[in-house]
């Protein structure tokens, strides 16, 4: 079972991202792993992966859920 969640939203959504997961003690960490392209990961456990799933879709700006096994054909950025 999965405990990290792949996602990208616009570099400027990054901080407010961390912010709102920070308010949700316990439930992930966010890590930049792009910040050219907005790829982050939040890293959960088996048991909190599905509601972390669950928020994303109901934030107020894009996210787009990334599949782990596509990341190397994701674009890197230049910066």
């Amino acid at each position: 079972m999965k405990t990290d969640v792949y996602c990208r939203v616009l570099q400027e959504k990054i901080d407010m991202l961390t912010k709102i997961f920070e308010a949700y003690s316990h439930l992930g960490i966010v890590s930049t792993l792009e910040r050219g392209t907005g790829l982050v990961v939040i890293r959960g456990t088996e048991d909190t992966c599905p509601e972390i799933e669950k928020i994303l879709i109901t934030l107020p700006f894009k996210v787009e859920i990334v599949n782990a096994q596509n990341l190397e054909d994701i674009p890197k950025s230049e910066a």
